[in-house]
């Protein structure tokens, strides 16, 4: 049993203002395995006025000092990637083998592009050619509220925190109280790599407690949240009366357009994407548009990826899937599929209960609905869960217009070998990313969506940007 109740504010381990004890579940046997506290008014006051109070300071240290402590950061996470891999497996469920290389990795190559989006970032620059002694100078926006998710746990926190550091922001930090140890454990990293006190704070709490109380801080003068399009709205509503900067990576609902050229690999490779991670990840593809000529063989192969996909507890090495986060998820998920049924959509595989065997732990069955019209919920609503939706099409025209009748606009997904029809279609989609004939995004690319998928961009330098005021200074010569 881990015991961790304690916050890091101005560089120490504090216990919190009054005991909340909170029990971390492990997800693949509803076993509690750890407890933390969650804060109060008086811990997140305490953790935001550290950060202010440090700000000044570190909006001044040089640039190749700060690159210096991300990249010691850097090496210390690696040195110690096993611990973290150990702690999201533990408390969200992901199998150790994912943990190890995405989970863990997704921090990594994230720090790692930064690093490197950062050597070369220019605070100042001339306004152009036509303008010889205006400057437009970026500076930090001050006291940032980095409010993560379950799902992608050091995924998320290094794109919010190693911009807002390498920019010169001071942060204070909310990590989801279901998966709360990996948090925990960044926060030692931070501290063994020598960050100046009050840089980077972590207070423990849930959405209505602390993260209500961050988001209407007078002193935050920034919030970059990630998770439910409910919650973004919430956090907006909360940070109106102080008009401090939102920054929101929200749900999705993507669409994978496969055509009749892309092959049998196309479909076995999308159902497998939708499940990964359980389906807990927000730029899953979920709704698989087949056209309609190899649509009853997409089907029937689709069906066999998730009879094929092995489900099993998050401690067993493999390629297998473990359950999903908490008993909150388990149910939303089951209504949907539920629903899906009562729809009329046609179960192809998968459906309501545990996989056999598994009779403790939050495990669901890959489930795949067949003849899904795009106005059902199991459709339009984010499951976040491994649940693939399939839907046929007709033409170009038919495929566009069902991708984009969604309230998300993240990730979308293009299968065909017709380059112009690909490079057509990439540019009709409303969505912030589109990824084609599955080629992975670069170190560096731009992370977020439209719509109500959110409204900013993590990662590179485009995440830099987020944290970042812009000045424009006349009468300067450049230096």
């Amino acid at each position: 049993m881990i015991e961790n109740r304690n916050f890091y504010i101005d560089g120490k381990w504090v216990a919190p203002s009054k005991s909340n004890d909170y029990e971390v579940i492990n997800p693949s046997n509803e076993e509690v395995c750890a407890i933390i506290s969650l804060g109060s008014q008086a811990d997140t006051d305490a953790a935001v006025a550290a950060a202010k109070r440090a700000f000044n300071d570190w909006a001044d240290v040089p640039k190749a000092e700060k690159l210096a402590l991300l990249e010691k950061l850097l090496t210390i996470y690696n040195r110690r990637a096993e611990e973290m891999a150990q702690a999201m497996s533990l408390e969200m469920g992901a199998p150790i083998d994912l943990s190890r290389v995405q989970q863990t990795g997704a921090g990594s190559w994230h720090l790692e592009g930064f690093i490197n989006a950062f050597k070369d970032f220019e605070f100042e620059r001339p306004l152009g050619a036509h303008a010889p002694n205006e400057i437009i100078r970026m500076e930090p926006i001050g006291v940032a509220a980095l409010i993560t998710p379950w799902n992608w746990p050091m995924n998320q926190i290094v794109l919010k925190a190693v911009p807002a550091f390498a920019t010169g922001c001071t942060m204070v930090l909310k990590p989801s109280e279901i998966a709360p140890l990996s948090g925990l454990l960044f926060a030692e990293f931070i501290d063994e790599a020598g960050f100046a006190a009050g840089v980077f704070n972590l207070v423990n709490g849930d959405g209505t407690g602390v993260g209500s109380q961050l988001s209407a801080h007078p002193d935050v003068d920034m919030v970059s949240f990630t998770g439910s399009s409910r919650a973004g709205i919430a956090i907006s509503k909360a940070a109106a009366d102080t008009l401090k900067r939102v920054s929101l990576e929200l749900g999705g609902k993507g669409a994978n357009i496969i055509f009749a050229d892309a092959g049998e690999k196309a479909v076995k490779r999308g159902a497998q994407r939708c499940f990964r991670n359980t389906g807990q990840s927000c730029n899953a593809p979920t709704r698989m548009l087949v056209e309609r000529s190899i649509y009853d063989k997409a089907v029937e192969i689709a069906a066999e990826a998730a009879n094929a996909t092995r489900v099993g507890p998050a401690s067993q090495e493999g390629d297998h899937i473990g359950p999903v986060v908490s008993q909150l998820q388990y149910d939303k998920i089951q209504g949907l599929i539920e629903v899906g049924i009562n729809e009329g959509a046609r179960l192809v595989a998968g459906g309501l209960g545990r996989p056999e065997g598994l009779n403790r732990g939050y495990y669901v069955r890959p489930t795949v609905f067949a003849d899904v019209r795009n106005d059902m919920a199991i459709a339009q609503q984010e499951i976040f869960g491994p649940v693939l939706s399939i839907i046929p099409f007709d033409s170009e025209a038919d495929a566009i217009a069902i991708t984009n009748d969604t309230p998300y606009g993240l990730t979308n997904y293009i299968q065909t070998n017709d380059d112009a029809r690909r490079a057509r279609m990439a540019r009709s989609l409303r969505s912030g990313m589109v990824e084609t004939n599955g080629v992975g995004f670069a170190q560096g690319s731009p992370f977020g969506g439209y719509k109500q998928s959110g409204n900013g961009r993590e990662g590179g330098v485009f995440g830099l940007h987020e944290f970042l005021e812009i000045k424009a200074m006349s009468g300067l010569a450049p230096e």
